[in-house]
């Protein structure tokens, strides 16, 4: 019994403290949703054959945006970080703030212009807000790597790409999953505003609240939001303490 709770005190606050903070708020907005009498339009939007749809469709956007920054800012990232193309670090980093510096409606609004309305343009602005935290994160992860540390690999024989793969990388590894939580969160709520380019989301329960003065919707839509970005930064969590090599 002492040795599990010697075990569970190591672990970070936030580990055990987020799930716990996720079920007293899932436990309060499930009583109140037994407890509260809903509006004929409300029943329906909140139906769960309904919500399960809703909150599948917002985790796909989410998840599908969440895939497509890792594999361009990452190989990205890596490759700014090399000598011979370190010169365009500045570029490409102010390049990708301008996702996050432009108004997240505004920047979806945009590519309607572009790509029309629907699932496929909220995921192309989604991932042009949301690269910059991956893209910074793997280039800072890198360059915080102790320059020994590469030099005494690359003098016991081992080539570039076998010290990248193996000491730089691994040395990395917390810092820019760091980052893929922080864009995962990023793109939970940003996620939102995909209803209004026509794309399915939690977001349809918060603006019909606020289109048909709907409160208890919008508290629903809100509520809901914020769980799945709880529990979305804490697997995040979980990951990164799994795959952050011991000792670092």
């Amino acid at each position: 019994m002492s040795s599990a709770l010697q075990r569970f005190r190591r672990f970070p606050m936030d580990v055990w403290l987020e799930p716990l903070l996720i079920v007293v708020i899932g436990v309060g907005y499930i009583i109140w949703y037994q407890s509260t009498t809903f509006t004929e339009t409300e029943s329906a939007a909140l139906s769960w054959s309904t919500l399960q749809t809703t909150i599948l469709d917002h985790i796909k956007l989410t998840l599908v945006a969440t895939v497509i920054v890792v594999v361009i800012a990452i190989p990205l990232g890596i490759l700014l970080t090399r000598p011979s193309m370190r010169w365009l670090n500045p570029i490409a980093v102010n390049i990708a703030n301008i996702g996050q510096a432009a108004p997240a409606v505004g920047l979806l609004v945009l590519f309607t212009f572009w790509l029309g309305t629907g699932f496929r343009t909220a995921v192309v602005g989604l991932v042009v807000y949301a690269i910059l935290p991956i893209l910074q994160n793997t280039i800072v992860g890198l360059q915080q790597v102790d320059r020994r540390t590469i030099e005494a690999s690359r003098g016991i024989g081992m080539s570039a790409v076998r010290t990248l793969v193996l000491v730089e990388l691994p040395l990395a590894v917390p810092v820019i999953l760091n980052g893929v939580r922080t864009a995962l969160v990023i793109l939970v709520g940003t996620a939102t505003l995909s209803t209004f380019i026509g794309a399915t989301s939690l977001g349809t329960l918060i603006t019909t609240g606020i289109t048909l003065f709907l409160p208890k919707l919008l508290i629903s839509g809100a509520i809901l939001v914020g769980l799945l970005a709880l529990i979305i930064d804490w697997l995040g969590r979980l990951v990164e303490l799994v795959a952050t090599p011991r000792g670092i």
